[in-house]
């Protein structure tokens, strides 16, 4: 059987491409690179893959506001046929960057929907400042294809536009209530956090990442395409006996759920 493919998505200034595609091929994916004015100009190239890759980076210099350009190109022209693809049972994958383009393009609402959600957005760090350190996640699996199961992760993260709030209270619950939220930020005791360093960026009860109405469609401010060696964590060489890479496992789950 062939290997699945993934589309990883170029634009300029994106700059996590190589490493994001590298970790699709470590799972066991066939990746291709294209940047948006090839896919602006023929969408239909969308039906050659089983998932699309938005890659981390500063699309379009962040102009406006994070991953706002590159979400509009998203909506108004590419919306169809992404929505297309999940309806084939294709998976979306949104980082750092990525998440913000997806989050404002709507696509993070589910398959059937054609218009944009103000229901949650990414905006400036609490801090007011870029932050690029190391985090510990709480993982919920019981919807995301992207995860399996519940557990614990650390993942770097490097941005200034992170933090995740919810239009109002009952936005945000009903989130929760759907285990759309995948990721949270914890402290020292596993908890989830609303404290700097341990939440990095201030997100609204530690959201780090979500998931559509389907689990198909992941958004996530982590990098997980920066922990795929044991050599990348800040302390392997205190514990050389590290052999789990948590950002490899986030590849492996959805390699496994891709249809090729």
């Amino acid at each position: 059987m062939p290997n699945a493919k993934v589309l990883v998505l170029r634009a300029a200034g994106v700059n996590c491409n190589e490493e994001t595609a590298y970790a699709f091929e470590v799972a066991g994916a066939e990746t291709k690179q294209i940047h948006i004015n090839q896919l602006l100009e023929n969408p239909n190239l969308v039906d050659e893959f089983a998932a699309v890759a938005l890659p981390g980076g500063f699309s379009y210099g962040d102009d406006i506001s994070a991953g706002r350009v590159l979400a509009v190109e998203l909506d108004t022209r590419l919306g169809d046929v992404l929505r297309q693809l999940l309806q084939r049972g294709g998976l979306i994958l949104g980082i750092c960057n990525g998440f913000q383009a997806l989050i404002k393009s709507g696509l993070l609402t589910g398959p059937e929907s054609k218009e944009i959600s103000n229901s949650a957005t990414l905006v400036e760090n609490e801090c007011h400042h870029y932050v690029d350190r190391w985090v510990t996640l709480k993982a919920n699996g019981k919807k995301s294809l992207f995860v399996d199961g519940d557990g614990t992760l650390e993942l770097p993260i490097a941005h200034a536009e992170g933090k995740f709030v919810a239009a109002d209270d009952g936005s945000l619950d009903s989130l929760f209530a759907a285990d759309r939220v995948v990721f949270q930020y914890t402290d020292q005791t596993g908890s989830e956090t609303t404290e700097f360093p341990a939440n990095p960026n201030g997100s609204q009860r530690g959201v780090a990442g979500i998931c559509d109405e389907t689990g198909q469609v992941l958004g996530l401010m982590p990098h997980p395409e920066r922990f795929i060696f044991p050599w990348q964590h800040p302390q392997w060489t205190r514990d050389k006996s590290r052999t789990n890479c948590d950002g490899m496992s986030i590849f492996h789950h959805a390699v496994k759920n891709l249809k090729a």
